[in-house]
């Protein structure tokens, strides 16, 4: 049997374990996880060997140390060789053997429903987070005059459908409008509920927002809305798969992920999750071929489609089963605090996004009184090398720098960054 080293040495090198047998792949993960048995998450966190057999399944250039990983994630070996293998057998024999491949689609579904905790009948794969978002919002059966609510924190991609049916079909889109991030998690919730008036169908959140990470009171809003026979939707693009939770602990009704972030899938994936009974009762956002009303699947047809992208998705789940989520969330911690750490004790330095373990894990946006932040964005990356994310909000909420950590990072890369910002700070001024 495998020790975890050996396992983790075997993703570097391309070996999926979806390459194995079913008995295999599960043999390598027992391996892993029995080598760590004795060990709490956070020690894992800690153990730099471990880590840095997790970093050689990456393909990232290390000449740049990225720090804005919450658009995409970088490409895992094993997913990109999985890419590659599956486009050249869905190119052997045209459409029969991209219908081979779509079975295996399946597999990717009963998998994704599994680290949700619901019914993949319930899951719809699509081309992302915003077309996830999309499925529900355009399709949610509103007449003229239905309220839905959001937040000006909330993702504006979804927003603007939201808008767009406001001018098209005359809903009503009430904005609420939250303080600068970040929120204690009572006021969010009250400031919301506010809002609510008999006409109001809808609620929409982000179960973290990309602005700074700021969490929703999922589960306070989940049992509101049910006693109010209201839909709530939220957008997990940075929740799935970034901390450990299932979709029992939120309650919610519709659930979106884009999977190209913390499952690291490859890019142009997401799913939605819709409940069984509402399948028939929301429109497709594009008409299928044929129509089987309770079947989730009348939510994929986009017309023809290689299904390598979809496919691979299996590889990016294996890789995180391998390491284990409790595992992986506790590094994303570990090393998020480890810079945070540093810079919160500089008075000049504003965190836009709660340090408390229980409202944030990998993600986190701060700001430098008296320093320019897009022009610090710049100057990290044009004179070290350093790839982060300058955040702004046109309510002029927040003007920081985001940084967004992953497990193919090195204490070393998080230390660099903590030094350069360090020294700016400390001079009052960009070098």
């Amino acid at each position: 049997m495998l020790n975890r080293r050996e396992f983790l040495r075997s993703c570097a090198a391309g070996i999926g374990l979806a390459a194995l047998t079913p008995e295999e792949s599960l043999e390598r993960i027992i391996s892993l996880n029995s080598a760590t048995a004795g060990l709490s998450p956070e020690e894992v966190a800690r153990d730099e060997d471990f880590w840095f057999q997790v970093r050689l399944a990456f393909t990232e250039d290390r000449n740049i140390i990225n720090l804005n990983q919450g658009t995409i994630q970088p490409g895992l070996r094993l997913v990109q060789d999985a890419v590659r293998r599956h486009s050249e057998f869905s190119g052997n024999a045209g459409w029969h053997s991209m219908a081979i491949l779509n079975k295996e689609i399946e597999s990717c579904r009963r998998r994704l429903g599994n680290h949700l905790g619901c019914d993949p009948e319930e899951l719809a794969i699509c081309r992302g987070g915003s077309e996830a978002g999309q499925i529900v919002l355009l399709g949610l059966d509103l007449k003229r005059g239905d309220e839905v609510i959001t937040t000006n924190q909330d993702y504006p991609r979804l927003i603007s459908a939201l808008r767009q049916r406001e001018k098209r079909e005359g809903i009503v889109l009430k904005m609420v409008k939250l303080p600068a991030p970040p929120v204690p998690l009572d006021q969010f919730y009250n400031l919301v509920v506010e809002q609510v008036t008999p006409r109001t169908r809808a609620i929409l959140v982000c179960h973290l927002t990309h602005y700074t990470g700021q969490m929703a009171p999922v589960r306070r809003l989940a049992e509101f809305c049910r006693s109010k026979g209201i839909e709530l939707v939220v957008d997990g693009a940075h929740g799935f798969m970034h901390f450990p939770f299932k979709l029992a602990d939120l309650g919610c009704d519709y659930y979106t992920a884009s999977l190209h972030k913390w499952t690291m899938a490859p890019p142009g994936n997401g799913m939605v999750r819709i409940p069984r009974d509402r399948i028939p009762k929301l429109w497709p956002l594009t008409p299928p071929w044929t129509d089987t009303p309770n079947d989730v699947r009348r939510f994929e047809d986009v017309g023809t489609r290689s299904p390598a992208n979809r496919v691979a998705i299996a590889e990016a789940l294996t890789f995180n089963e391998g390491i284990g989520i409790e595992r992986k969330a506790a590094r994303l911690r570990y090393l998020k605090d480890r810079w945070a750490n540093r810079l919160k004790q500089y008075p000049q330095v504003k965190f836009y996004t709660s340090l408390d373990p229980a409202e944030s894990c990998g993600l986190a946006t701060f700001g430098i009184q008296g320093i320019d932040m897009a022009k610090l964005t710049e100057y990290l990356l044009d004179q070290h090398g350093i790839v982060v994310s300058h955040i702004t909000h046109p309510d002029g909420l927040v003007d920081g720098i985001r940084i967004v950590v992953n497990v193919s990072l090195s204490v070393k890369e998080i230390d660099y960054f903590a030094d350069v910002v360090e020294e700016v700070i400390k001079k009052g001024k960009i070098a």
